[in-house]
């Protein structure tokens, strides 16, 4: 989910597809395991792009529903995917997110198949990590800005990481791309961080930061609201 500013909010979803007939999920043996993880990351190919009919018809349903749904990806993972909806303000993102959610449960239903939004399949999670800038953060100085947002974030990091989704302490680990639950730290190009500041920014001077610690089942009104009463709308 992306959040800009005023604030745009933008939040990029993770889920997967299981199938309904095995419980496993989609192209993963039956009482075995999928190969190593990597190569279905971005792919393309009917051997590592498992579900991308069902990904793309919900793409689909959503341009067509006026939802600012802007990208789609496949996973680490077999079966996983990763959509992303943006750029929205305030509210609109919870809006955004609950009814792409809807038609996405609606697609896997026709298409028979079983959606999960389980933070924590085996062997990685799933996150909804949410990008955010308001303006001050997008003009000159805004990296300023940004750095002092982060901070705030961090001091009540315990009480947002709890409200952040179900079983988020199964998937924030410190492992596969996540921080530790228990530790608040940011960084520049860093998967492994709580909120991560892109290149570009850093380079720039200006832009958004990315909060990496929401989780698939999280409440996008909870992580607005959050974000909202921490950082002014400014």
């Amino acid at each position: 989910m992306d959040v800009y500013g005023v604030i745009p909010v933008s939040a990029k979803y993770g889920h997967g597809v299981n199938n309904v007939r095995t419980g496993y999920c989609l192209n993963w043996h039956v009482g075995g395991y999928h190969g190593p993880q990597g190569p279905y990351y971005c792919a393309i190919g009917a051997d590592k792009a498992f579900g991308r009919d069902i990904v793309d018809a919900h793409y689909k349903a959503c341009l067509y529903a006026g939802i600012n749904i802007s990208g789609i990806n496949g996973e680490v993972m077999p079966g996983q995917w990763e959509f992303q909806v943006s750029p929205s303000v305030g509210i609109e993102a919870g809006d955004q997110m609950w009814i792409a959610r809807y038609i996405l449960e609606r697609i896997t239903e026709i298409a028979g198949m079983l959606l999960s939004f389980d933070p924590k399949p085996i062997p990685n999670g799933v996150g909804a990590h949410t990008n955010y800038s308001t303006k001050s953060m997008r003009e000159e100085g805004g990296y300023e800005v940004i750095k002092k947002a982060i901070e705030k974030l961090g001091l009540r990091h315990k009480e947002h990481s709890a409200a952040y989704g179900e079983g988020n302490e199964h998937r924030l680990t410190g492992r596969h791309e996540t921080a530790d639950i228990n530790t608040f730290k940011w960084g520049v190009a860093n998967r492994g961080a709580s909120i991560r500041v892109g290149r570009d920014t850093e380079k720039e001077g200006k832009g958004y930061f990315e909060d990496r610690r929401p989780v698939s089942n999280m409440n996008p009104y909870v992580v607005v609201e959050i974000r909202d009463e921490m950082v002014p709308l400014v």
